[in-house]
C-alpha cells in the first residue's frame, strides 16, 4: 500500500518548523525526521496525517554537543552517530553499547535519537536510557520552550507529555562521573527484533559499597522507569551476587508487566528479574 495524500512542508529554521507545526497540528500534522516508525505505518495507512513537517533541512537540529554537565542531542541526530563514543567516559561508552541493539544498521543510519523518544515505544532502547539517567526533553512551540524531565515525560505506550504543537528539539543527558559503572542487557528472540525486556544499571563504588545506584527496565511495562525498590536494595551494599539478586527480586515484585498473546505477564516478570541481574553483573564486570 501507499500513504494517503498529505501536504509536505520543509522548514529551514526551528522557528519556521514550530510555526508550521502550530498551523498543521490540529489537522493531524506530524513531524518527519528519520521516518523509520512513521513512514511504515503511513504506508499501511495506520496513520493518515494530512501534513508532514520535514525537519531534516533544519541545520540547528543536527547539533550534538556538550554544554556544561549535559550532552545535548538535537532532533536530527541519527542513531548511527553513537556507533563510536561521542563523549569521553562512561556515558560515551554506554551510548555506544546501547545503540548496537537498535534494529539493524540501515535503520540506524536514518532513524533519530529524538524521534525514538518522541515515538515512545516501550521497547525503545533510547527511552530506557533517558528514563534511567533522568534525561531532559526540550519542547518548543510558538508559546515558548519548556524542559520536561524524564519522570514526567513518559505517559504510557507511545504516549508522552508533548503537546501536539510542540517540537521535541533536543534531549539532554547528564554527563556521568568518571567512576560510574554501567551495564545494559536486552533480551529478544533474534538480533534486531523488538526487545521483550531490557534493563540498564549504573552505580558508583565508595569504600567498597555501591552509591547512587540506578536500575531501570524497559519493554516490561507500558513505559520505561527506574525501580526505586531495587535501587534501595543496592545502596550501601558491596557489588556482588547477594545484592544483585535482591535487587532483581525487587524488580520482579515491583513491575506490572505487559500481557499479550505472544508474551505473557508472568514470563515478562521472570525476564525482568533475569535481565536486571545481568545488567548489574555487566556493570560490575
Amino acid at each position: 500500500m501507499k500513504p494517503a495524500p498529505f501536504r509536505y512542508h520543509a522548514p529551514k529554521t526551528i522557528e519556521e518548523a514550530v510555526e508550521t507545526l502550530a498551523e498543521v497540528a490540529p489537522e493531524d500534522g506530524r513531524v518527519l525526521a528519520g521516518g523509520q516508525s512513521l513512514v511504515p505505518i503511513m504506508a499501511f495507512r495506520l496513520a493518515r496525517p494530512a501534513h508532514l513537517v520535514d525537519i531534516n533541512g533544519v541545520e540547528a537540529l543536527a547539533r550534538l554537543a556538550v554544554e556544561g554537565d549535559k550532552l545535548c542531542i538535537g532532533a536530527c541526530v541519527r542513531h548511527a552517530a553513537f556507533h563510536k563514543p561521542v563523549v569521553e567516559g562512561p556515558l560515551g561508552r554506554l551510548l555506544a553499547t546501547v545503540v548496537q541493539h537498535i534494529a539493524h544498521y540501515p535503520i540506524r543510519t536514518r532513524g533519530t535519537f529524538c524521534g525514538s523518544i518522541a515515538h515512545a515505544d516501550p521497547a525503545s532502547e533510547w527511552c530506557l536510557l533517558v528514563a534511567a539517567l533522568e534525561g531532559e526533553m526540550v519542547a518548543q512551540s510558538t508559546a515558548g520552550t519548556r524542559i520536561i524531565p524524564a519522570r514526567d515525560y513518559f505517559r504510557g505506550i507511545m504516549t508522552t507529555a508533548l503537546k501536539e504543537d510542540e517540537l521535541l528539539t533536543e534531549v539532554r543527558l547528564p554527563i556521568l562521573l568518571p567512576d560510574t559503572h554501567c551495564g545494559f542487557y536486552e533480551f529478544n528472540r533474534r538480533a534486531g527484533d523488538f526487545a521483550l525486556a531490557m534493563a540498564l544499571a549504573t552505580f558508583r563504588i565508595e569504600d567498597g559499597m555501591m552509591v547512587d545506584p540506578r536500575l531501570a527496565v524497559g519493554s516490561v511495562e507500558p513505559q520505561p522507569r527506574r525501580i526505586a525498590q531495587a535501587e534501595d536494595a543496592l545502596a550501601g551494599r558491596p557489588p556482588g551476587r547477594a545484592a544483585f539478586e535482591a535487587a532483581a527480586d525487587a524488580v520482579a515484585a515491583a513491575v506490572d508487566p505487559l500481557d499479550d498473546v505472544i508474551t505473557g505477564a508472568e514470563y515478562r516478570r521472570d525476564l525482568a528479574r533475569t535481565i536486571s541481574r545481568r545488567a548489574l553483573e555487566r556493570a560490575a564486570a
